[in-house]
């Protein structure tokens, strides 16, 4: 992977821990994701419209359908996202919907797009799965705990975790694919597949707009700064994808663990920090792995 890859891929990370903490400590549902994405709307306005100059009418059927596709996507992962961090922690479902859904788009990269990877590459891609395990709970997660209750919240981490990685999967191959082969523009691409967000997300808020005003008001300090941020982490993340491998890229996403679980856990108070530093250490090892591999 070139250096200059893995240093967007590194400050997208850090882009992406501090904003799912900021989705974390908002604690809102669907509604909430609407709120971002009419933010971003708004905060991103001038860029898109700059981007799309010149660039959007000589667009065929295939990149409107990329754009549809890769919206919709977007749209499952952060509801089911948001919807795990209400139900769980955020350093159960965080590191297992990272861990699982670059270890899914890197398989797809390789056996689908025939992308190549070395054995110091299959490496790293294990030193990230194991970093992940550790900050999710390590043996813990196995055992789960005595407590029931704390059982049962483990286990939904554990489910919603896995689901959003699923989506995660998916829409890192279909963007990825939209990038590298179609040629599209990152910045088009998240941009305006953010309005088929806002239009799946709006009857959501619409159903009951006096709730979702009284939400607003509570919400909006975290939406405005979710909106603001979040597309700078993601389009990050598929320019470096122009640069290096899909199935190099997308594992090498799990650095945000390092900070999601250095800076997280000591804002929310979740989990070992012993154990999730190795774990961190862990995925640190992994990406160099990813990097040189």
């Amino acid at each position: 992977m070139p250096f200059s890859a893995l240093a967007l891929v590194v400050l997208a990370g850090l882009i992406h821990a501090s904003w799912n903490i900021a989705a974390k400590k908002a604690g809102g549902d669907s509604r909430f994701a609407f709120f971002t994405s009419m933010t971003m709307m708004l905060v991103w306005a001038p860029v898109g419209l700059w981007a799309a100059w010149g660039v959007v009418p000589g667009w065929g059927w295939r990149e409107w359908a990329f754009i549809v596709v890769s919206g919709v996507l977007h749209v499952l992962y952060y509801v089911v996202l948001l919807r795990g961090y209400r139900k769980a922690d955020l350093t159960v479902v965080y590191p297992l919907a990272r861990g699982s859904g670059p270890l899914l788009s890197s398989l797809v990269a390789i056996v689908l797009l025939g992308e190549q990877i070395s054995a110091l590459g299959l490496a790293g891609i294990a030193g990230v799965v194991v970093g992940v395990f550790l900050i999710a709970g390590g043996p813990g997660l196995l055992r789960a705990a005595h407590d029931p209750a704390q059982r049962k919240r483990v286990h939904k981490g554990m489910l919603y975790g896995l689901l959003t990685g699923a989506f995660i999967a998916s829409y890192t191959v279909v963007d990825g694919y939209a990038v590298k082969f179609l040629l599209m523009s990152p910045i088009l691409l998240d941009y305006l597949g953010n309005f088929v967000r806002i239009a799946l997300l709006a009857p959501s808020f619409l159903r009951d707009r006096a709730e979702g005003l009284a939400l607003w008001r509570k919400q909006w300090k975290y939406a405005l700064l979710v909106g603001a941020i979040s597309p700078v982490s993601y389009v990050l993340v598929l320019y470096a994808m122009q640069e290096a491998p899909l199935s190099h890229v997308a594992p090498a996403r799990e650095v945000s663990m390092l900070f999601a679980a250095l800076i997280g856990g000591h804002l929310l108070g979740e989990g070992d920090r012993v154990q999730r530093l190795f774990g961190a250490v862990c995925i640190a090892a992994g990406v160099m792995g990813l990097a040189l591999g």
